[in-house]
């Protein structure tokens, strides 16, 4: 290397074959290639929707009720001739409510909510099953999904003292648990029951409670 008295050419030849790859790599890395990842547009997250409906509603309790003309409605209006306030649509929506009050409370063992609802024989009677299941250990599940229809199938009226037989149709679920949670009866289908209930009162008396009398499957 060398050259006398001037800048060394060698040096000169080196800086411009650098320069060169200096531009060549900038033209190189300054264009896209057909590697490269084009941009990815923005993308709209969404919410699913939600497409499960509501359970429906069950349907009205086809309430009947007889007929004024017949000897079953015409005990029922001597019942009103008594107590002004006494209504047989009114009735049977009480004693809807009645149905599952009692229904819940017997199967839970709940004896404060079955007193006033129950006539002294029946009482006795729940509150034996009561304590017959509590001394096996046994669990009673009882879940009323709905209740179909009522009907007054039979009154009658003895002075002021009545009584009314009502149908009562009632999609339930019914089973009976041992302590270790075996099932011992009953089944987690829905079945449907026919039950008769017996409610008595006496009209002249200014308690409005019906109380419960006798209770029997159809």
């Amino acid at each position: 290397m060398g050259a006398s008295g001037g800048f060394p050419i060698d040096l000169i030849l080196f800086g411009m074959i650098a320069a060169f790859l200096v531009l060549r790599l900038k033209s190189i890395l300054g264009r896209r290639t057909g590697y490269e990842r084009p941009a990815q547009p923005t993308a709209r997250v969404e919410q699913p929707r939600d497409t499960a409906q509501a359970p429906a509603p069950p349907p009205p309790v086809q309430r009947a009720l007889p007929d004024p003309a017949t000897p079953l409605g015409q005990t029922l209006a001597r019942m009103n001739s008594v107590d002004r306030t006494f209504d047989p649509n009114t009735f049977l929506q009480g004693a809807e409510q009645a149905f599952a009050m009692i229904v819940g409370a017997f199967a839970a063992g709940d004896r404060a909510t079955l007193r006033p609802l129950l006539g002294d024989e029946i009482r006795g009677a729940f509150e034996a099953a009561i304590a017959e299941r509590e001394k096996e250990v046994l669990t009673q599940v009882t879940d009323i999904r709905s209740i179909h229809a009522m009907s007054i199938e039979d009154a009658h009226l003895t002075g002021t003292g009545a009584s009314i037989v009502v149908r009562i149709v009632s999609d339930q679920v019914n089973m009976t648990h041992a302590a270790n949670g075996q099932v011992l009866s009953g089944t987690d289908a829905v079945t449907e029951i026919n039950d008769i209930w017996t409610f008595e009162r006496d009209l002249a008396r200014p308690d409005p409670a019906w109380h419960l009398v006798a209770a029997r499957s159809a």
